[in-house]
C-alpha cells in the first residue's frame, strides 16, 4: 500500500506539479495538504488550476503534470513536518519529496533535526533508516516513542470469614421473626486462614519524547493487624487462627475469641467477665451482670440484669427489664421483646416490640413481626425506625427521634472550644520557640535549667497540635453525622396514635389525628408527613 504524494517541478520558465497516484489502497493526495506545502515554501498557484489538475490526475492511472506558475523557482530539498501527540508519547513525520531537481535529506540530518526540538527519548532509528532507504511520501511515519508509565494496583487485604456484621433477622412466613438462626458469628479452627495481604505493586515510571519522567499513580499501602489467638505469618502476608473460636474484624484488626457457654446466669454462675464472646443456653435472672469483648446470645429471656457487649447482643426470648434491666453493645442488638429496659447500641436494633423502654441505636431500628409496636418511653435512631404501630390507644408518652442527638451538637460545640483553645496556646508559645531557635542557630549556649525548660516547651507545643488534629479529625466525623441525619425518617407501616411526639434531627412534632401508612421526614425545617 503506497499513499498518492506530489512532487514539484522547476525550471527557467514555469514551475509545475507531478501528482503520483496512490497504489494498492492507499489514500490520494489531498488538495489541501499540496496548498499548505506550496504556501510553506511560497510558490505561487492559482486556486481553479490547482484544484482542475488535481481532479484530472485522479482519472489517470500514472503520474499526472500540470503547470502552477510561470515563475522561476529554486530548487526545494527534501522536507517534512512533524506531529506531537498531546501526551508528548508519540512523534510522526510526514514526508515530502524534493524538487525534481533537488536534494535529499540524509538520515543523520534528520536525526539531528530531532535533538534539535529537543525530541531525545524513544527515536525509532529503525524505521527512520527505512525510510530513508525506501521513502513513503505523504504518509504518517512514527519516528519517536515514549514509554508510558505503567500504573500499580492498590494492596488489599481479603478476608476469609464474614466481616459484615449488619447480618439482620428474616421475617419468616408466619409474620414471625427468626431470631435463632442468625449466624452471626464466623467460627474458625486452629490453623485456618483468616486473612491474605496482597502487596502494592508500585508500578514502573515511564519517559516522554522530550525524556522526561512519567510517575506512575500512588498506590495504597496495607498491612495485616491482629489480635489474640492470631498468627502472622514470617512472609507477613498471612494470618491464621491460633485456638478454635470464633473470628471478628474490629477496626481493622482481625482477633480470634474463645467462646464461654453457660447454662444459666444466676447464683451457681455469678456475674460474667469474659475476654470472648458468650453463650448462655438458658436465662440471665435479675441482679445479675454479663459482659463480653465478643458478642453475647441467650436462648432464654433476660431479666432486670446488666449486659454489655463487644459485639451483638442476640437474646431469643427477649427481655423484661423491671425498670433496670440495662443492654449495651457496640454492635447490634436483637431480642424478641424490650420491656423496661434501657438499650443502647452501635449498630442497629431488631425486635417484635418495644414498650415502655429507654432505646437508642447508631443506625436504625426495625420493630416487625406480628406484634411490631412501639409504645411508651423514648426510642432514637440516627438514620432510621421503622415501626408498624406507634404509640398507643390509651395515649402513653411515646417519643420517637431520628438523626442526630442533642448530645452530638453539644460534643461538636466542646470539640470547636478546645480547637479554639489549642491555638491559643500554641499562638503563645511560638514566639519564645522562635527566639530559642534563633539563638541556638546564632551559638548561643544556654543553661542546663534553660534547655530543660526549651525542651519541656517544645513537647507541649507538639502535645497540643496532635490534639489539635485529633479535634479536626473528629469534628469532621461528627460534621458528617450531622449532614447524614438530614435524610433520618421515621416509617410507620400501620398505624400511629395521637398523642406521639416525633422528632427529625432538631425539629419536634406531636401526632394530633391518628394516621396510617406514613413517614415523617424533615423538610424546610419542619417535620412533615409523606406517603411510604
Amino acid at each position: 500500500m503506497q499513499n498518492g504524494y506530489f512532487q514539484l517541478i522547476c525550471d527557467n520558465n514555469a514551475t509545475a506539479l507531478k501528482v503520483f497516484p496512490a497504489k494498492d489502497g492507499g489514500t490520494p493526495v489531498a488538495i489541501r495538504e499540496i496548498m499548505e506545502y506550496l504556501n510553506r515554501f511560497g510558490i505561487k498557484y492559482d486556486l481553479h488550476m490547482l484544484n482542475q489538475g488535481i481532479t484530472n490526475s485522479f482519472g489517470t492511472e500514472g503520474e499526472h503534470v500540470f503547470t502552477l506558475n510561470l515563475d522561476s523557482n529554486l530548487e526545494l530539498r527534501e522536507s517534512y513536518s512533524l506531529a506531537i501527540s498531546p501526551d508528548k508519547m508519540h512523534v510522526y513525520a510526514r514526508f515530502y519529496p524534493p524538487s525534481a531537481g533537488g536534494e535529499r535529506m540524509s538520515a543523520g540530518e534528520f536525526l539531528g533535526d530531532l535533538v534539535h526540538k529537543s525530541i531525545r527519548f524513544g527515536i525509532l532509528e529503525d524505521e527512520i533508516s527505512s525510510f530513508f532507504v525506501n521513502p513513503q511520501y505523504c504518509t504518517n511515519i512514527k519516528v519517536a516513542e515514549g514509554k508510558p508509565a505503567r500504573h500499580g494496583t492498590d494492596a488489599k487485604i481479603e478476608y476469609y470469614f464474614e466481616t459484615d456484621l449488619n447480618t439482620k433477622p428474616t421475617l419468616k412466613d408466619d409474620g414471625s421473626v427468626d431470631f435463632y438462626n442468625l449466624n452471626t458469628i464466623s467460627h474458625c479452627k486452629q490453623g485456618d486462614v483468616l486473612a491474605r495481604l496482597f502487596p502494592e505493586d508500585p508500578g514502573e515510571p515511564g519517559r516522554s519524547i522530550y525524556d522526561e519522567n512519567i510517575s506512575p499513580r500512588e498506590v495504597k499501602q496495607e498491612k495485616l493487624n491482629f489480635g489474640k489467638n492470631v498468627v502472622l505469618s514470617e512472609d507477613r502476608l498471612e494470618l491464621t487462627a491460633a485456638v478454635n473460636g470464633h473470628v471478628t474484624l474490629l477496626n481493622g484488626v482481625v482477633s480470634v475469641s474463645n467462646v464461654l457457654q453457660v447454662d444459666n446466669v444466676d447464683m451457681s454462675t455469678g456475674n460474667i467477665d469474659y475476654d470472648g464472646s458468650v453463650v448462655v443456653k438458658g436465662n440471665v435472672y435479675a441482679n445479675f451482670s454479663v459482659k463480653a469483648k465478643g458478642n453475647i446470645e441467650v436462648s432464654g429471656v433476660v431479666e432486670g440484669a446488666w449486659m454489655e457487649a463487644g459485639g451483638n447482643i442476640i437474646i431469643a426470648r427477649g427481655m423484661n427489664g423491671m425498670a433496670k434491666g440495662i443492654l449495651k453493645a457496640e454492635g447490634n442488638v436483637v431480642a424478641k421483646f424490650i420491656e423496661n429496659a434501657k438499650v443502647r447500641t452501635g449498630g442497629y436494633v431488631s425486635t417484635e416490640s418495644i414498650l415502655h423502654s429507654e432505646v437508642v441505636a447508631g443506625t436504625d431500628i426495625q420493630v416487625t413481626g406480628k406484634r411490631g409496636f412501639i409504645t411508651g418511653g423514648r426510642v432514637s435512631a440516627m438514620d432510621l425506625i421503622q415501626v408498624k404501630t406507634l404509640g398507643s390507644v390509651m395515649g402513653a408518652d411515646t417519643l420517637v427521634e431520628v438523626g442526630a442527638t442533642h448530645e452530638t451538637r453539644l460534643q461538636m460545640k466542646k470539640l470547636q472550644q478546645q480547637m479554639m483553645e489549642c491555638k491559643r496556646v500554641i499562638e503563645s508559645m511560638q514566639p519564645v520557640l522562635n527566639v530559642m531557635a534563633q539563638k541556638l542557630s546564632q551559638g548561643t549556649k544556654f543553661k542546663p535549667e534553660q534547655i530543660k525548660n526549651i525542651k519541656e516547651m517544645i513537647a507541649a507545643d507538639k502535645k497540643k497540635k496532635q490534639e489539635l488534629k485529633d479535634c479536626a479529625r473528629k469534628l469532621e466525623e461528627l460534621q458528617i453525622v450531622l449532614v447524614k441525619s438530614e435524610k433520618a425518617r421515621v416509617e410507620v407501616t400501620d398505624r400511629v396514635y395521637a398523642g406521639t411526639r416525633i422528632c427529625v434531627a432538631d425539629a419536634y412534632m406531636t401526632v394530633r389525628d391518628s394516621m396510617h401508612y406514613c413517614r415523617f421526614i424533615k423538610s424546610q425545617g419542619e417535620v412533615k408527613t409523606a406517603p411510604l
